[in-house]
Order: structure tokens, then sequence, then C-alpha cells
């Protein structure tokens, strides 16, 4: 598996350069000691009146399992008090390459953070995805392009790529931070996000994803 970062004791954070000047910060917390605070070293714990709470999630390709929760789950603030509790998660049916899907914010923002939190006892809790992003002026702006299309030859900005897999224990919770050092994202109104299997050495490689929180950039910063 890839290396997503360094361990050090019970925590794991990877610092990477993506596009422009986009950090992404990587935690994790072993199963053994998780728990439904989704307390982290270095990410936020999820919040419940982030500017994606009231968002619009649309699946624009994909098959959501029938014992998972629906796209909302994601932004309802509500989380998993277990590491192995599927209706508290969203994730993709087995056997499936993972899926595509869109959230609308309502308006255009700046956006300072995007966080993505997972939890689950073994393979299924790390995160592998990219997360695009547009403001919808481009003149050839796609809002919902099918995931054999580059979204960036239809309006969208690569944010990054992420990866949380390293080389040790799959299981517990995973805490992804993505931010610039400038404290701004860029002004967008949508985001992207092609989620992709963590292991295909059976069906069960879909991530249980338990929350996405947008932050929004505040006067002050």
């Amino acid at each position: 598996m890839k290396l997503a970062g360094f361990i050090v004791g019970a925590l794991c954070v990877a610092t990477v350069t993506a596009h422009a000047q986009v950090r992404i910060i990587i935690d994790h917390n072993p199963s053994a000691i998780a728990t439904s605070a989704f307390k982290f070293k270095h990410v936020p714990s999820p919040a419940k009146n982030d500017s994606a709470s009231q968002a619009m999630l649309l699946l624009i390709e994909g098959e959501i399992d029938s014992n998972a929760a629906d796209l909302n789950g994601l932004i309802d603030g509500v989380l998993p008090t277990s590491s192995d509790q599927p209706s508290a998660n969203l994730f993709f049916s087995p056997g499936t390459g993972g899926g595509r899907f869109r959230m609308d914010l309502g308006s255009v923002i700046e956006v300072a953070q995007i966080n993505s939190y997972s939890w689950h006892p073994n393979t299924r809790g790390p995160q592998v995805y990219r997360v695009w992003a547009s403001d919808a002026s481009d003149p050839k702006f796609d809002p919902a392009p099918k995931t054999k299309t580059d979204p960036e030859s239809c309006g969208w900005k690569l944010i990054a790529t992420v990866d949380t897999r390293f080389d040790g224990d799959d299981g517990g919770q995973f805490g992804v931070s993505l931010s610039d050092t400038r404290a701004s994202l860029g002004r967008f109104r949508y985001l992207l996000f092609d989620c992709y299997v963590t292991e295909t050495a059976d069906n069960f490689g879909n991530t249980f994803y338990s929350e996405i929180d947008v932050v929004k950039k505040s006067k002050s910063d």
C-alpha cells in the first residue's frame, strides 16, 4: 500500500503539496483509541453548521450500497458511534469501483477548508479520492460530467488527490483537511468528488465516509 505519511505513536500525519499551495493534512486514530467524538490532533473535528450542511448533493455515477446512508448522510452532522455502523456512513456497493458525486453549496463562497472523515475497523477506513471545484463561470462548464470525462476539460479545477492508505493497520478513523497557505482554496459553488476503492483483494474496498465539511473563509482570516 501507499505510505501516506509518517507514524508518530497513534497518529499518522501527512502534509502534501498538490496544485498551487494546497495542503493535505491526514490524521489517523487507530481503532483502539477512536471514539464517536472524532477528535484528531491536527484535523478539526466534524462541524454541524459548516457551509456544506445545507448543500444539495447529486450522485453522478456509482451505486450506493443498500445498507448505507444516502448522500445527505455526508452533511447531516450525525456521526457514527461505532466502527462498523453502515447506516451512519456513505459507501458504494460491493464489487463496484467507487463513484462520483457533486456538492452544490448554493452560491459562490470563498472556501477555506474541505474536511473529510471516515471510520471502519479494516480496509474500508482509508480514504482515496479526488476533488475538483468550480464557480460555474467557464462557458464550457458541465455541472455533471460522467467519469469518462476529465472535469478539467469542462470548467472544473482539481483541488487535490487524497490517499490515506499506509503500511500499517488500515482500521480506525481517518480525518483529512484540505487547505491553502493563503487561507483560501478559491471561490467556488460546486465540488466534485471521485471516490475510489482502497483495495481489490475482495469486493469490500469502498470507504465508509462519515462526513464531509466545507469551511467558509472568515473575514478575520
